[in-house]
């Protein structure tokens, strides 16, 4: 994987067996990029926004810039209508995150019309379009495997559920582990993952393993029938075509701060 500055990629293995990477630049400075748990629920949204069922436009390839970006809008409107406000302009909603409301316009256009020339957007529709968008409107099965401090900290976070995504299932190898319950959800064995992942349903696999082990965890996951991977490990993983697969590293993430830090002194 790339590690420049300002990109983050994504590993797709074809048919051919051959590596591709589609990487991404940072649209705004990286003081003003979105922390873990907006992080978190993006890479989710785009995992599972291939299969949310929503009519998605034809011979269109939405770019997960602006998925990633759809995630932000929802937070921001779902604020803003416990606040009360009943419509939003663009150009309120690029003010908050530093966009332009071309882009704004732009990102919304993509999957249909949305509000009124000179009125601008109703906050409760308008975040209800996302949701269903985002694949939001439905719960989806998750699976953490890893009992350890990132896997904890997940399965701790009640807004997750609230959100759509429920956990489900927690695996470890460590036998202090195993059979103890970990916030409300007892601890199974990895041994056991592929027909647990089955008979669960489990559609979104978190992957918060030591590197060593990741991609054996991976292939067990899609030999289950999983669809989508958020992938804590440090290491590049491999997946067939038809996988989602997202990869979050806070170390490159950290890496990339010191960066802007050093050059700006």
């Amino acid at each position: 994987m790339g590690r420049e500055a300002g990109q983050r990629s994504d590993r797709r293995i074809t048919e051919a067996g051959v590596s591709v990477e589609d990487s991404l630049r940072f649209e705004r400075p990286p003081s003003r990029k979105p922390g873990l748990t907006t992080s978190f629920f993006a890479l989710l949204c785009e995992s599972v926004h291939k299969n949310a069922g929503y009519a998605m436009p034809r011979n269109r390839r939405i770019s997960e810039s602006t998925i990633r970006r759809l995630s932000v809008y929802y937070r921001l409107l779902s604020g803003l209508e416990k606040e009360g406000a009943a419509t939003v302009s663009s150009r309120e909603l690029a003010q908050r995150e530093k966009l332009t409301p071309a882009q704004v316009r732009k990102d919304l256009s993509f999957f249909g019309s949305f509000g009124t020339r000179g009125l601008g957007y109703p906050v409760r529709e308008l975040r209800e379009k996302i949701a269903r968008i985002l694949g939001l409107n439905r719960i989806w099965n998750v699976a953490v495997v890893g009992a350890g401090n990132i896997g904890s900290a997940l399965v701790s976070y009640k807004e997750f559920q609230k959100q759509g995504f429920l956990i489900k299932l927690i695996f470890d190898n460590d036998q202090r582990k195993i059979g103890s319950n970990h916030k409300g959800i007892v601890v199974s064995d990895v041994k056991n993952l592929r027909e647990e992942l089955k008979a669960g349903n489990i559609d979104i696999l978190v992957v918060a393993v030591p590197g060593s082990v990741a991609q054996s965890v991976v292939n067990e996951a899609v030999a289950a029938g999983v669809r989508a991977v958020l992938n804590f490990a440090p290491v590049s993983i491999k997946v067939p075509e038809h996988i989602s697969l997202r990869n979050e590293n806070m170390s490159m993430e950290l890496e990339q701060l010191s960066y802007f830090l050093t050059s700006s002194t």
